[in-house]
């Protein structure tokens, strides 16, 4: 925690960069009393929303081993028992649906650390099934979760890497955000627009020295499959028969991926988020041999042929 001589628990603007400063000690200014004060240069600090598996917890895991305060974020921190035992590890609870949630743990993270400069963001799940059959709940669930979360919590941190004059924002969204996946239309709806804003937002933050930039995965030994929901708050008995069909062939593809697929490993995704927050990259990254090859025909096939090859490995026969 950052307490000025004045005790003033309050957010510091980072001067370091602003002063053309080239040794170890950077400056803070306290943005109550104009206090300023010489520190050692601080670590750098990543927020993480949806860390409690998978990729996000990962991705806290190598955070942390390169020597980064991590704010490891999830709906119910209560049950995690590893990340606990992590230093440098703060565990909140943030539900990316929640503002006020999101505004708190922005709020205890800054307390902290002092400062954010990277954004993951994480938290996200499949919604499966034929669109006729979603219910608005099931569609706004979707959304408000996979593209208002995103929004709302790139929201809440933009003003504290602005002051900051520096930061990374960081989107994870999925093969099925640059090429529409059969029974997807949800999701891959949700992730085709957090594509779009991360592009967009990226024109508009270049002038405050704030990256973009987005990773899309394929299969990975994740729980994407035991965390998906299959849409069908609105059933319609004619398509009963279908919709089963569907659901068997899902379990199936999701526990094993049809040829050439397969499930990648989900550390590579965790260090390609970590080589995001320290490099120069592109603003998208794809990753899984899955998506490099979906990605890739998506560029010499025509959207018939592409359509036909998906359908015909995904859906039923």
């Amino acid at each position: 925690m950052l307490v000025c001589p004045f005790f003033h628990y309050q957010e510091f603007v980072y001067k370091h960069q602003e002063n053309g400063l080239s040794s170890p000690l950077s400056f803070q200014l306290c943005l109550q009393c104009q206090s300023l004060q010489i520190f050692k240069e601080m670590k750098k600090t990543v927020l993480i929303t949806g860390t409690s598996s998978g990729f996000g917890k990962l991705a806290v895991k190598k955070f942390q081993s390169e020597g980064w305060n991590v704010i490891a974020t999830m709906r119910s921190p209560d049950k995690e028992k590893e990340l606990q035992q992590l230093k440098n590890v703060l565990l909140l609870h943030l539900d990316v649906t929640d503002k006020n949630s999101i505004k708190e743990a922005v709020a205890k993270g800054m307390k902290a650390f002092g400062r954010i400069d990277a954004l993951v963001n994480n938290a996200g799940y499949g919604a499966f099934g034929l669109l006729e059959e979603a219910s608005q709940k099931e569609i706004d669930n979707q959304f408000n979760t996979n593209l208002f979360g995103v929004i709302n919590t790139i929201q809440e941190v933009l003003p504290v890497m602005r002051r900051q004059k520096s930061g990374v924002i960081i989107n994870i969204t999925s093969i099925g955000g640059l090429v529409g996946m059969p029974m997807l239309s949800l999701y891959s709806a949700s992730k085709f627009a957090v594509e779009g804003l991360s592009e967009s937002l990226s024109h508009e933050l270049k002038k405050f020295n704030i990256q973009v930039r987005t990773v899309s995965p394929g299969s990975f030994a994740t729980n994407f499959g035991g965390a998906h929901t299959f849409n069908e708050g609105n059933k319609k008995e004619d398509l009963n028969k279908y919709r089963e069909r569907i659901k068997s062939n899902l379990q199936s593809v999701l526990a094993n991926p049809p040829k050439p697929f397969g499930l990648g490993n989900p550390q590579d995704v965790a260090d390609v988020i970590y080589k995001c927050a320290t490099g120069t990259r592109k603003l998208r990254t794809t990753i899984g041999k899955d998506a490099k090859i979906v990605k890739f025909l998506s560029k010499i096939l025509s959207d018939n042929a592409l359509s036909n090859m998906l359908s015909g490995a995904l859906l039923p026969k």
